[in-house]
């Protein structure tokens, strides 16, 4: 069974800066295979892309997060990252880690992000 943990979410003035992580596990479930990526929710609103990197390393932003927010994996630990600088009230919600390959689809419990301004 595969695991995906979130962490690093917290309240945080405008301007500041979060690190979020994602711990995968799983007997069988080979991290550095999967293309990693973060969503995000915003009271009302649908869950959105935030970044994501494939299993070579390349990665996509949202236009609303390009220039702010780094997107990063270390295959030896399992975990992947989300370095969030410049942040804004916008940013306000819960993140989600998501893992991709063919038709396997895992997500993580989330973690909240409150940004205040």
């Amino acid at each position: 069974q595969v695991q995906l943990v979130d962490s690093g979410g917290g309240l945080v003035q405008a301007g500041g800066f979060l690190r979020l992580s994602c711990a995968a596990s799983g007997r069988t479930f080979s991290f550095s295979s999967y293309t990693m990526g973060w969503f995000r929710q915003a009271p009302g609103k649908e869950r959105e892309f935030v970044a994501r990197i494939t299993w070579i390393g390349d990665t996509t932003y949202a236009d609303s997060v390009k220039g702010r927010f780094t997107i990063s994996r270390d295959n030896a630990k399992s975990t992947l990252y989300l370095q969030m600088n410049s942040l804004k009230p916008e940013d306000t919600a819960v993140y989600y880690c998501n893992a991709q390959r063919s038709r396997y689809d895992y997500w993580g419990q989330g973690t909240q992000v409150t940004v205040s301004s």
